[in-house]
């Protein structure tokens, strides 16, 4: 069956037809571009979840993968990494046989489609625009027959008129002879082109649309074929990995394989073996005789105080709290341990937020030099895949120093979060009462520690009545310091109960000295007296700073 012969009429409806057969390639190219991106994603999210789960350099997972079942699962990620890269082969094949010659095809087909359709409206219109001549001889010869048959008439009227000079009658023959010769040419026109259109007509139906219509046919079983042909190759470029997946599947097998519970038992013991003889019977003590109490040697209660050291007799306790933290002349603890909790919790955060914007930017510095890798691993001529090596090494060990910072600050942060009570700006800064139940527990919180040398805190033994510090060095640096200068005055706005160390009682209304200004954990230092002084909430009194205060100030 022939288009040319059986769809000679259907010249818009073909035109249609072929223009979404170019659709239907386009679509399917789609849909295999689509299909390679869901490859590359899959791929790289297997890349990714093989690298998170593999064992950090120097870390105590090294020590792990001893185990057989360590090992199985390590080679289950490196067979699942290769795994991986066959759905990445899969991704390029697709994009090369079928995406990139499909839309070849399509380019080449919309050409040609072009011009048969081309060709096709072109003899179209050479037809009507003949069929428009013949019409228009049709009735030139139509009208020249009609005057011609009025100019007879108009004769014979004449000749029959015995009125009519003979002269007229002679013009009005000769008009009517012309008017019929005229006719005669029109009919022999009409006749010429009538004859000449029959047969371009019949060139028309029969020889040139054929002609184009099997072109056009021939061209749309060929996009049928190539549509076929490139559904197999997406069919055959599965198949082409399915052995060397199935390889990996049987590393993992053989992995599973490999793992001996036994030699796990038997790792685990040389791990954690001590060595020790296990406790011996203890001899039975008669306290009904005078006699030295004796115990075995072997007995448990040797090592029962080991590690405990007895308390010193005559040490002296204080009960330095961080309002009083000696301020350290340099660069201070690396842990803030020098600073009330509240601001040494923002100077935490605020490392820990450094560190991990600097972790950031080691990475992307890292995944930037990892693509470069691959271009020259691919591209060998682009460059040297193995110069790029040494900086990758470097951005590693960069990242772990700054990963172990992090956590070092991460846990003291935990430690300041985990003991005190959130105070918002808000609560601070409230013109109502201030909520005592919460500055006491903040200051319960400070009383569960003590100072130590370093600055740091530590938590007291339940068992204590009272909290005890041992004398330091630093104790005694404090005892010697000289009292800091006034800056300015403040007016108690509210009654303060100062109940707990660290802190001072003030009444409403009552003026004091300020020698200390908040330092954005909401508390203020103030003096009464050489002897008085400590911290209140800063919400509870408006402070008054003198600019040229020299410390020279008398006590009230």
């Amino acid at each position: 069956m022939s288009w040319g012969t059986e769809l000679w009429d259907q010249f818009d409806n073909l035109e249609k037809h072929t223009q979404w057969g170019i659709d239907v390639l386009e679509k399917y190219i789609k849909f295999v571009k689509e299909r390679t991106e869901i490859e590359i994603s899959y791929a790289k999210q297997l890349r990714n979840l093989s690298k998170k789960y593999q064992p950090k350099k120097n870390s105590k997972e090294e020590e792990e993968y001893k185990y057989t079942s360590c090992k199985a699962f390590l080679a289950t990620l490196n067979e699942m990494n290769d795994y991986a890269g066959q759905h990445e082969v899969i991704s390029e094949n697709m994009t090369s046989q079928i995406t990139a010659e499909l839309a070849r095809f399509v380019q080449e087909l919309k050409q040609e489609r072009k011009s048969h359709f081309h060709d096709g409206r072109k003899a179209q219109q050479y037809i009507e625009t003949f069929w428009k001549q013949l019409e228009a001889s049709k009735r030139r010869f139509e009208r020249d027959c009609k005057e011609a048959d009025r100019a007879q008439q108009y004769f014979e009227k004449m000749d029959a008129d015995i009125n009519v000079t003979k002269a007229d009658v002679e013009k009005a023959r000769q008009q009517a002879q012309i008017r019929h010769q005229m006719a005669e040419d029109s009919k022999a026109e009409y006749s010429s082109i009538l004859q000449k259109f029959n047969h371009d007509q019949r060139e028309h139906y029969h020889t040139h649309i054929p002609n184009i219509f099997q072109k056009i046919q021939e061209m749309e079983e060929r996009r049928i074929v190539r549509i076929g042909e490139c559904m197999k190759t997406y069919a055959e470029v599965d198949r082409q990995v399915i052995p060397i997946i199935g390889k990996c599947l049987d590393g993992i097998t053989k992995a599973a394989e490999s793992i001996d519970q036994k030699n796990d038992s038997l790792l685990v013991i040389e791990a954690f073996k001590s060595g020790f003889e296990p406790p011996g019977d203890i001899d039975f003590e008669d306290f009904t005789q005078p006699m030295k109490r004796t115990v075995s040697e072997s007995s448990l209660s040797n090592s029962r105080w080991d590690g405990k050291s007895e308390p010193k007799p005559g040490s002296k306790s204080k009960g330095k709290l961080w309002p009083f933290i000696k301020k350290n002349k340099g660069g201070g603890p690396e842990d803030f341990s020098n600073l009330p909790p509240e601001q040494r919790r923002k100077k935490l955060q605020q490392k820990v937020d450094e560190l991990n914007k600097e972790i950031q930017k080691e990475m992307d510095q890292r995944d930037a030099l990892t693509k470069m890798k691959d271009v020259y691993i691919k591209n060998p001529q682009m460059g040297d895949a193995a110069s790029v090596d040494h900086k990758l090494a470097e951005l590693g060990q960069n990242m772990e120093k700054l990963r172990l910072e992090a956590q070092k600050f991460e846990g003291w942060l935990a430690e300041v979060e985990g003991r005190l009570p959130v105070r918002t700006e808000q609560s601070r800064r409230q013109s109502g009462m201030y909520d005592t139940q919460n500055t006491s527990g903040l200051n319960n919180c400070a009383q569960d520690r003590e100072s130590s040398p370093d600055g740091s805190y530590t938590e007291e033994p339940s068992q204590e009545s009272e909290m005890k510090v041992p004398v330091t060095e630093f104790d005694d640096e404090f005892d010697d310091e000289e009292p800091l200068p006034t800056i300015g005055t403040c007016k108690a706005l509210y009654t303060f109960e100062g109940q707990n160390e660290g802190t001072i009682s003030v009444m409403e209304g009552e003026m004091l000295y300020v020698i200390e200004e908040d330092k954005g954990d909401g508390w203020t230092r103030i003096r009464r007296n050489e002897d008085e002084e400590g911290y209140v909430p800063t919400s509870y009194v408006e402070v008054y700073l003198d600019k040229n205060a020299k410390g020279a100030m008398t006590y009230i």
